[in-house]
């Protein structure tokens, strides 16, 4: 039986994982993708905490609810590398968590590399 499309990421995510991890120097960026918001993370796996957070539903890209998804996924990308530059961290490890490496979690790491992040 074919596996579901939900069950098929998970089984990408596990397998991504288990060779990945963030430190206090270089943390995880982690993307996660609703139907209609993105979510981004910055992750330290050592300590176990979470550095880091942005989202398209954050009070000032909900101001700037202009275009479709992928322009806000860009607009989370620049915010999330602004803030983790501000943030001390440069480099960061990029977790497309199961997700293709293309459409809105591509336009977001795009747009967090033209910000100054390195991934």
């Amino acid at each position: 039986m074919a596996l579901s499309k939900q069950q098929r990421r998970i089984r990408i995510k596990h397998r991504i994982r288990k060779r990945m991890t963030g430190t206090q120097e270089k943390p995880r960026l982690v993307v996660f993708r609703s139907n209609k918001q993105i979510y981004v993370q910055l992750i330290d796996d050592v300590q176990g905490k979470t550095l880091l957070s942005v989202s398209s539903l954050d009070k000032e890209l909900a101001e700037k609810k202009e275009g479709n998804k992928t322009e806000q996924a860009k607009l989370v990308g620049k915010i999330a590398a602004e803030k983790s530059v501000n943030a001390g961290f440069q480099q960061v490890v990029f977790d497309r968590n199961g997700y293709l490496f293309h459409g809105r979690v591509k336009a977001l790491a795009d747009a967090a590399r033209e910000a100054g992040l390195k991934l």
